[in-house]
């Protein structure tokens, strides 16, 4: 049995939190890729509750939700931290990432085809509300959040922007635009191309493809 194991969906934000971290500690691990509409027996056990991925198995033992993984691996593993070690800077990087995740419920109608054009930029505008508060408040002049090297927030939120790009370029539509939140474009440019995450992030054409895939099987079943 392999030490570590990692059950996801490859196009998942939130499983590719988990892997990016991996990546960045080198650490080796066996991924188990898992089927939305048909999930594996071994993820409902792992995951009674929520049944949803990504979870991550360490010697039999399961921790679930993607930024408690990431911690639970800094943990771990301290070689190339991505938690804070002081306790503000921690503090201020755990602030941020609950905020990435407070943005995900705001992105989620985007993945729908919108054809009400209030409605579209209704929720167009909510999800810009929130791109406002981290380009203001939440990014300075600095590479990632915490400097040269990419960190726990940056992890959070870029995960969650290249959902939101990829959306964009699904539907055709204009959220995060470069002139309205520069700062953030930026730190995102950064982090999508740094190595690790370039070589690990999704392929965007091949990622649009499943999106349209998946969601033609969600319009099917409802």
């Amino acid at each position: 049995m392999a030490e570590l194991k990692l059950h996801g969906f490859w196009y998942s934000p939130l499983t590719l939190r988990v892997i990016l971290t991996l990546k960045l500690k080198g650490i080796t691990y066996e991924y188990i890729e898992e089927d939305r509409f048909n999930k594996s027996p071994q993820l409902l056990e792992y995951n009674p509750v929520h049944k949803l991925t990504p979870v991550l198995v360490h010697h039999g033992k399961s921790i679930c939700e993607s930024m408690i993984i990431v911690e639970y691996v800094d943990e771990v593993w301290p070689q190339n931290p991505l938690v804070p070690h002081d306790p503000y800077d921690r503090a201020q990087a755990r602030f941020w990432v609950a905020y990435a995740d407070q943005m995900i419920p705001a992105v989620k109608p985007l993945f729908h085809i919108i054809t009400d054009d209030e409605v579209r930029e209704k929720a167009i505008e909510r999800v810009q509300k929130h791109l406002k508060v981290i380009d203001n408040q939440c990014l300075i002049d600095q590479k990632f959040f915490n400097g040269d090297h990419i960190n726990i927030v940056d992890i959070a939120l870029g995960s969650v922007i290249k959902f939101l790009v990829t959306i964009e370029d699904l539907n055709q539509l204009k959220v995060m635009e470069a002139h309205k939140f520069p700062h953030l474009y930026s730190r995102f440019s950064n982090f999508k191309n740094s190595p690790i995450v370039k070589e690990n992030i999704p392929n965007s054409e091949k990622l649009i493809a499943c999106i349209k895939l998946m969601r033609e099987k969600m319009y099917a079943h409802s």
